[in-house]
């Protein structure tokens, strides 16, 4: 038998933290309106702040209160009721259709690398092999050129690979 909570429920510590910000916040706001002191602008902006904090432990202490009878709960948390048995009928069909959207969703995050593919053998394995190195290993040198004051900066990318051709970048003065 579970126990009976009386009076202010199961969260009575989240109850008086909410009191005790209230008095506090209540009490800074009064003392920056009624006292004569020249930071009377930072009293009421604080007091106006731990008000609003307040509300946190408010929070916390009605939702902690709520009571579900685990009939109701069950549908929620993904228990099938025992008359129900399979998923038939509409409320099936949604579940389904929910359940393949969101994995569907979750799936479309994962990194994936495209279908697996068969292993290369012979000459055309050593082929991709020295082209994928190359890939891997291409070293790239840029060249600045000064500025003349006639002529326009030109950048120069040169690549150390056969597959690749030189390029030359040209931009107007500045």
């Amino acid at each position: 038998m579970e126990p009976a909570h009386r009076g202010l429920g199961r969260c009575a510590c989240a109850f008086w933290l909410a009191v005790a910000f209230d008095i506090l916040g209540l009490l800074i706001l009064l003392l920056g309106v009624f006292a004569n002191v020249f930071f009377y602008d930072f009293l009421i902006y604080a007091g106006a702040i731990v008000i609003f904090l307040s509300l946190i432990w408010w929070v916390f202490w009605y939702t902690g209160n709520i009571e579900v009878p685990p009939s109701e709960l069950e549908d929620d948390v993904g228990l099938l009721k025992k008359d129900k048995g399979n998923l038939g009928g509409i409320s099936g069909a949604v579940r389904r259709l929910s359940s393949r959207v969101s994995n569907g969703i979750r799936n479309s995050f994962r990194r994936s690398d495209g279908p697996p593919r068969a292993p290369r053998t012979g000459a055309r394995a050593s082929a991709h092999a020295r082209v994928a190195q190359q890939r891997d290993n291409t070293p790239v040198a840029l060249a600045t050129m000064t500025p003349h004051e006639d002529s326009p900066h030109t950048v120069s990318a040169a690549v150390d690979c056969d597959s690749m051709p030189h390029t030359t970048t040209e931009t107007l003065p500045t």
